[in-house]
């Protein structure tokens, strides 16, 4: 799905971008229109078409976007993703907010598909984490899902999620889990951050619904996932890239959360052609 707030992160990065306007685009007739394309320079899974589109809607609805590429396809390096057609001023204005979204999202799913790829095979699902660029977190998770991966919470107020620090203030993780309890909405579940075997039985004695195993070595976080099977879910984080997935997914574990899928992201190199009409 979309997220809802996609006209108004539009909005807030052409303000941004554009201020009391394009000086520079003022300098081009206001009656010349012109033709544009979108080149991918790499290999990259496309993502965020409703924000590029959104870009030029905002700017001017009269301009044409017409793709080669579908949101969530893979794109070779030289590959036309799309052609604009419209207002030269536009295109001009618009370049720079549209490609930022484009490129940024795009890095996000492409990423997230080489980390769902990687556990092809097992029943592990692949979680984001709060880790996101300050006001693109609903879209960064949105292009995680067209990689092939899940979302955790979008935000502190959408689960329970009790950390070392959390542990430390409250006292225990039973009186954690319980005071957690006393004040549950219905449906949301309980999680627990442990870092030892003992934590991982205490966590299980309270009846937390999910235990985040956080920075387990390859043997511990085993005998963690054996101690869990049949009573709680788990999940496993921490020291989890491209190359440790795969043994830290074939423990059993239900759930591995990767910061870098949103935290670390590499935006796909792309550039648009422009030719006057």
């Amino acid at each position: 799905m979309i997220p809802t707030d996609l006209r108004e992160t539009v909005a807030r990065a052409l303000a941004e971008d554009v201020g009391r306007g394009d000086r520079t685009a003022a300098l081009v007739d206001v009656h010349r229109n012109a033709t544009a394309v979108i080149l991918s320079r790499e290999a990259a899974i496309l993502c965020g078409t409703p924000w590029f589109d959104e870009v030029f809607r905002q700017l001017d609805p009269k301009v044409r976007v017409v793709w080669f590429v579908r949101e969530g396809d893979a794109a070779a390096p030289g590959q036309a993703l799309c052609q604009l057609e419209g207002s030269a001023r536009a295109l001009l204005t618009g370049e720079r907010t549209a490609l930022n979204f484009l490129q940024t999202l795009s890095g996000t799913a492409t990423l997230s598909r080489r980390y769902a790829e990687t556990v092809t095979g097992t029943p592990v699902r692949i979680l984001d984490t709060r880790k996101s660029i300050p006001g693109l977190r609903n879209a960064q998770k949105y292009a995680v899902r067209v990689g092939g991966c899940h979302n955790h919470r979008y935000g502190l107020d959408d689960g329970i999620l009790l950390k070392e620090n959390h542990l430390m203030a409250i006292g225990s993780i039973h009186a954690a889990v319980a005071a957690a309890r006393a004040g549950l909405p219905p449906g949301m579940k309980v999680e627990v951050e442990v870092e030892t075997l003992d934590q991982v039985r205490e966590a299980i004695d309270a009846q937390a619904d999910l235990i985040l195993l956080d920075n387990f070595d390859q043997a511990n976080l085993a005998q963690a996932v054996k101690l869990c099977r049949g009573k709680v879910l788990t999940e496993a984080s921490g020291n989890v890239n491209l190359t440790t997935l795969r043994a830290i997914a074939e423990t059993g574990v239900d759930f591995v959360s990767v910061g870098a899928l949103t935290k670390d992201v590499r935006a796909i190199d792309l550039s648009m052609r422009f030719t006057l009409a």
